[in-house]
């Protein structure tokens, strides 16, 4: 497959100089490419590399200077790699994501013409729906590095000590052109009037706005929470674009099944689709981790994956809480449970339960007839 040159120069230039960020990151970049051209195993096998030889290129010398907790010495932010698992969304959602990239990609032009706006987007819902994965492909999108700032570590015990650590953030982010991502924002950015709160952490929250209200315009802010309705609503001011990402609808849990296990294929559609059915309620963290775990027991089977296995996983599976698969033959209380099931969806036959749960079409039959008589 055909790669960048220009990419492959800055790289080459970028390991001359013994830049590790830059590697990683022109790295991830062309891993990014391969993947696009369908070349699959290149890009693991490049994201495999990079992840392996990252301690040596640290130790030649280089290390960006990230900001540190004074007490710990730990870092306040870390750099995140470009995603290459796709981003599934659509609707409103996806139509703000869109605009607030074009914005963002057109911020000269906007600042020229006088119309320039705050690129700030708070991205809110539930555990696992993708709110650091889009993050992620934001950043990609715009060709920006990927700060990550995990506001809840950032809290620490000493007086001042957590408002000075926003201070050092919000002034490292500035000059390096990346994208900025404020994670667990509920931690620190609570409202106000809370009388369960100290005055300490309410001096935190006036901070963050702070830090928010001296960005300059071309600098693309990101914020995220699992508990919106904990937010200050001057935070909420500050994030002129707003996106709730919520379970996925079931042509998204589609998609999900059929690029987690079945690799974007098309010749299990049918299974996906059923699939998708049954999983209504779990996020797509949770398809992702019980299809990634059948796929790897099939590996290690030299099987296909199992698919009457695969939902009676997703039959014990609870949002935040996937049941992972194993290579234990279904039992008959098993086989029953899972007759059961698909026959409660509806529109499949008894045959075609019959053959998913690997028995006669007569004992489907029979099976039922004992659920309806208790």
């Amino acid at each position: 497959m055909e790669v960048d040159k220009s990419l492959i120069s800055a790289l080459i230039e970028a390991a001359l100089s013994a830049d590790y960020t830059g590697v990683r990151r022109l790295g991830v970049q062309i891993a990014k490419g391969l993947s696009e051209q369908n070349d699959i195993e290149g890009a693991k096998a490049l994201q495999s590399l990079l992840r392996r030889r990252g301690v040596p290129l640290q130790a030649s010398g280089y290390a960006e200077a990230l900001p540190r907790d004074a007490g710990s010495r730990l870092p306040l932010i870390e750099e995140g790699q470009w995603p290459t698992t796709p981003v599934m969304m659509g609707g409103q959602a996806g139509h703000t994501v869109s605009q607030f990239i074009e914005d963002a990609q057109h911020i000269d032009l906007l600042t020229q013409k006088g119309v320039s706006a705050r690129l700030g987007l708070l991205i809110y819902g539930p555990p696992g729906t993708g709110k650091t994965l889009l993050a992620g492909h934001i950043a990609a999108s715009l060709k920006r590095p990927f700060y990550i700032a995990r506001l809840d570590s950032l809290i620490s015990s000493r007086l001042g000590e957590t408002a000075k650590n926003i201070r050092e953030i919000f002034d490292f982010v500035p000059a390096r052109n990346a994208v900025l991502f404020l994670d667990e924002m509920d931690a620190v950015a609570k409202i106000r009037d809370d009388r369960h709160e100290l005055g300490e952490l309410k001096r935190v929250v006036n901070t963050v706005l702070q830090g928010l209200d001296s960005l300059t315009d071309d600098v693309v802010t990101i914020g995220a929470t699992n508990h919106p309705h904990l937010l200050d609503p001057a935070i909420w001011r500050r994030f002129p674009y707003k996106v709730e990402l919520g379970l996925p609808d079931q042509d998204v849990r589609t998609s999900l099944w059929q690029h987690f296990l079945y690799q974007d294929g098309d010749t299990h559609r049918d299974h996906a689709l059923l699939l998708s059915r049954v999983s209504e309620g779990l996020n797509g963290a949770d398809i992702e981790n019980i299809a990634l775990a059948a796929r790897r027991r099939a590996i290690l089977g030299n099987r296909e994956p199992s698919l009457s296995q695969i939902l009676m996983a997703v039959r014990g599976s609870r949002a935040g809480s996937p049941q992972l698969l194993d290579n234990r033959e279904l039992d008959t209380a098993d086989k029953k449970a899972l007759t059961q099931m698909l026959d409660e969806i509806g529109d499949v036959s008894q045959a075609e339960i019959g053959e998913i749960v690997g028995v006669s079409r007569q004992m489907v039959h029979r099976y039922l007839k004992e659920a309806e008589h208790g």
